[in-house]
Parts: C-alpha cells; sequence; structure tokens
C-alpha cells in the first residue's frame, strides 16, 4: 500500500501564500477556502505533515482537517491523503471503508498512487473480495502512468498469471519499466529470470548484474543471490 505519493515533494504545484505556522479554526478555513485557495489549504497540510519538523510529531487532527476540506472541494491530491489518513489512523480512527471510497475517488480521477491502493485492495483481499482482473486493471492505469510500485507488480501479475494470460515478455516489460526507476524488488526479479531463462536468455552475468543493484538498494534477497553466486 502507498502512503505517501512518488515524488510528492517535487509538486508541480506552488503555494504563493504564507499562512505561518498558526493552526487555522474551521471558520477561518472556510474563509480562506475559495476556488482558488483550495490548493493553498492542501499545501499548507502538506508542510504541516512533511515539511520541517518543529514537533515530535505532526498535528495530523489539523491536518485531515485542511485536506478534508480540500478533497470535500474536489481537490484529487487531497483525496488521496484524506484516504491515507483514514487508512492508517492519522488524525481519525482507523476506518479502512471510508479510506477505500476516498481512494476510489481520487482514482477514478486518474490519481496514480490511488490506483495502486485500489489494485492493492483487489490483490489481497482487503475489505473487498479478491479479484485479480480488477487488480491488474488498476495496477495497469497506474502503470502506464509511470508509478514504479504498479509496473512491477504488474509485471508479477504477467509472470504468474494472476488476473491476465501468463506471458513471459510482458512481464520482464513491466519489471524492466520498474527496474529504471530503482525499484529494488524489480531488479531482484529480473535476476531471477536471467538466472533462469524466463522470458529472457539465460545469464548468469546479467543475473549478477541486476542482484547487485538490487543488493545496493538493500534488498537481503538479491544479497543471498549473490552469496550463493560467490561460493559456486
Amino acid at each position: 500500500m502507498i502512503l505517501f505519493e512518488c515524488g510528492m515533494l517535487n509538486s508541480n504545484s506552488q503555494n504563493s501564500y504564507n499562512f505561518g505556522s498558526k493552526m487555522k479554526t474551521t471558520k477561518q478555513i472556510k474563509k480562506l477556502a475559495t476556488k482558488k485557495d483550495i490548493e493553498s489549504l492542501f499545501q499548507f497540510g502538506l508542510k504541516l505533515a512533511f515539511g520541517k519538523k518543529t514537533y515530535k510529531k505532526p498535528p495530523w487532527k489539523e491536518i485531515l482537517k485542511y485536506w478534508k476540506f480540500a478533497a470535500e472541494k474536489e481537490h484529487i491530491r487531497a483525496m488521496f491523503y484524506v484516504g491515507v489518513c483514514y487508512d492508517n489512523g492519522y488524525g481519525t480512527k482507523k476506518n479502512t471503508p471510508l479510506a477505500f471510497d476516498w481512494y476510489l475517488k481520487a482514482a477514478m480521477l486518474g490519481h496514480r498512487d490511488s490506483q495502486y491502493n485500489i489494485g492493492f485492495f483487489y490483490a489481497h483481499g482487503e475489505l473487498v473480495r479478491k479479484n485479480h482482473k480488477k487488480k491488474v486493471f488498476w495496477y495497469s492505469l497506474a502503470a502506464r502512468d509511470g508509478l514504479s510500485d504498479a509496473q512491477r507488480d504488474l509485471g508479477y501479475s504477467y509472470f504468474y498469471g494472476e488476473g491476465v494470460k501468463k506471458n513471459f515478455k510482458k512481464a520482464i516489460y513491466w519489471y524492466k519499466k520498474a527496474a529504471a526507476q530503482n525499484d529494488d524488488m524489480a531488479l531482484y526479479n529480473l535476476g531471477l529470470c536471467y538466472k533462469h531463462g524466463d522470458g529472457v536468455s539465460q545469464s548468469n552475468r546479467w543475473a549478477k548484474h541486476f542482484f547487485s543493484r538490487a543488493s545496493k538498494l538493500g534488498n537481503e534477497k538479491a544479497k543471498y543471490e549473490l552469496k550463493i553466486a560467490a561460493s559456486h
């Protein structure tokens, strides 16, 4: 499950408003919430959650208030983060059905991280009945939009034929897409493919290459594979 947007700190949205560090009351939020200020409310929530910390832990209740207000005004990224709050009990009681609803709203509007999370629900049968075809549908949308987690897991679906016809070539294609973004599990999976010749010509050299890259990113399974190779 994705908790925070990939590349969120490099957001293209610029906050031209300076709210300072003081919390806002609901009345003040409503006053600020003209059409052009919705983005600013959302960004202020981001700043409190992920900016320079002046407190031991983020004031999640206040943050959720900003995000929820923006989400109810159709701010797509805010919808995702409201889902994250309900999913993990940040600033509110954990409520998985509400989390799913907010993820789905954002997913339907094209938010790739939300699309992945909906796919994750279907992949693991959490809240909804496990459904590999629906998992693949949502992973495919997020993968085409460049999300490495979705690319890796879509590759896995093609490799094992979950929700789609088994296709090693497509599995390799999506693994390589995710590996290009330094996804350690995708790199490890590619190493296995080259080790066993699944969808590619068997090559110990390429297997070592991908295991080494995955190992440098902290993948323990890849480190083990390198140890095995070194002992032979």
